[in-house]
């Protein structure tokens, strides 16, 4: 094998890696993405949970609270 030859091989098989080395880049943004839409609907979620919960808190009757079942 000569020296061309050797070199249009190494240059090949590094054209082959940086190709696959994109491909993996591209899926991983993906998939980044993905999980950056899931978490920023899960946020909204606990946001909305959280303005229901002081809601509910804010229309609860203040006072004792109530007394144990009778079993008890």
């Amino acid at each position: 094998m000569s020296d061309r030859d050797a070199l249009t091989a190494r240059v090949d098989a590094l054209e082959m890696r940086a190709t696959e080395q994109e491909r993996t880049i591209e899926d991983l943004n993906a998939t980044i993405l993905a999980q950056w839409k899931e978490i920023e609907s899960l946020n909204r979620q606990i946001a909305r949970l959280g303005a229901q919960i002081q809601e509910i808190e804010a229309h609860a009757p203040a006072g004792e609270p109530e007394p144990p079942p009778p079993h008890y």
